[in-house]
C-alpha cells in the first residue's frame, strides 16, 4: 500500500506541497531580512484570533479569526517597528497577543483538547474544504510575490537604494509582514503554529548553505520542503502501518527538514576542505 492509496494521506501531502511552494520565496525573504524572530512572533500572535473565532463560532470561526489576527499583527508590528527597536516591539507584541489568546480561550472548558490541533498540527485530518481554503490563500500570497518580488528583494538587500528608487519602504514592510502572516495562517492548520516557523526558516537556510545565487536558492528551498514533506509523511505512515509506532506527521516532516539542514552543513564543510 502506497502513501497515495489513503485519501487522508493524499490530502495531507497536497497541503504540505502547497506549503513547500510558499516556503521557498517567503522563507528566503525572511532569511534575507534576518527576521526569523518576527516570523515566530507572528506564528504565536495569530493565537488570539484563533481563540476568539473558536469561542464565537467553534471550528468554522478558526480561519476567519486567524486571518483577522494575522493581518492586525502585521499592521501593528509594522507601525511599532517604525517607532521602537524591532526586537522590543516583537517582544511586547508576542506576550500581549499570546496572553490575550489564553484569556479568551480559557472561557471554554474544552479549550485544551480543541485547540491542541492548531498549536501542534493535525495534517492527517485535512479536509477537502481546508485544502481549498489553503489553495486560495496560497494563490493570494504567490500573486503578491509575483507582482512585488523585485522591490521586496531590493529592500531586503539595500533599503537605502530601494528608497532612492522611489519605493515606499513602509508599504513594502507592511506587505512583507502580511505575507508572512498569511503563510503562518496557511501552515498553522497543517503543522501547527509552533512548527510552521520551521517551514519558513529551515528550507531557505538549507538552500543557502548549498548555493550563493538567489535564483537557485528559492526553487531549491521549495524542492527541499517538498521532499521533506513526502519523506516525513512516508516515514510516519510506514512506522504506523508496519511497526505500530505513532509518529506525529507534522513533527516528522520538520525533523526531516532538520536532517536535511545538518546534511547540507556537512556537505558545505566537506566542499570547503
Amino acid at each position: 500500500m502506497t502513501l497515495l492509496d489513503a485519501p487522508f494521506m493524499a490530502r495531507a501531502l497536497v497541503v504540505l506541497l502547497v506549503l513547500a511552494l510558499l516556503a521557498g520565496p517567503v522563507g528566503v525573504l525572511v532569511m534575507l531580512r534576518g527576521v526569523a524572530f518576527a516570523a515566530d512572533t507572528t506564528a504565536h500572535a495569530v493565537f488570539p484570533g484563533v481563540a476568539a473565532g473558536f469561542v464565537l463560532a467553534g471550528e468554522p470561526g478558526v480561519l476567519p479569526g486567524a486571518l483577522a489576527a494575522a493581518v492586525l499583527t502585521a499592521i501593528v508590528f509594522t507601525a511599532v517597528s517604525a517607532r521602537v527597536r524591532a526586537d522590543t516591539g516583537l517582544a511586547v507584541l508576542l506576550t500581549t497577543m499570546f496572553s490575550l489568546g489564553v484569556v479568551l480561550i480559557s472561557q471554554r472548558r474544552s479549550y485544551t483538547a480543541d485547540l491542541t490541533a492548531f498549536l501542534f498540527g493535525r495534517v492527517l485530518f485535512t479536509s477537502t474544504t481546508q485544502l481549498a481554503e489553503t489553495a486560495v490563500l496560497a494563490a493570494i500570497v504567490l500573486a503578491a510575490l509575483a507582482v512585488c518580488w523585485r522591490p521586496l528583494v531590493l529592500i531586503a538587500f539595500d533599503p537605502v537604494t530601494a528608497r532612492a528608487q522611489g519605493y515606499r519602504s513602509g508599504l513594502l514592510d507592511l506587505l512583507f509582514n502580511v505575507l508572512v502572516a498569511l503563510v503562518v495562517v496557511v501552515g498553522a492548520r497543517a503543522v501547527g503554529t509552533l512548527l510552521v516557523l520551521a517551514l519558513l526558516i529551515v528550507p531557505a537556510a538549507t538552500a543557502r548553505l548549498l548555493s550563493d545565487r538567489l535564483p537557485v536558492i528559492v526553487p531549491f528551498a521549495c524542492v527541499l520542503a517538498a521532499i521533506a514533506a513526502w519523506t516525513g509523511l512516508e516515514v510516519s505512515y510506514r512506522a504506523s502501518i508496519m511497526y505500530g509506532w505513532r509518529l506525529a506527521s507534522g513533527a516528522t516532516v520538520v525533523l526531516t527538514l532538520v536532517v536535511f539542514f545538518l546534511l547540507a552543513q556537512a556537505a558545505r564543510r566537506l566542499r570547503r576542505r
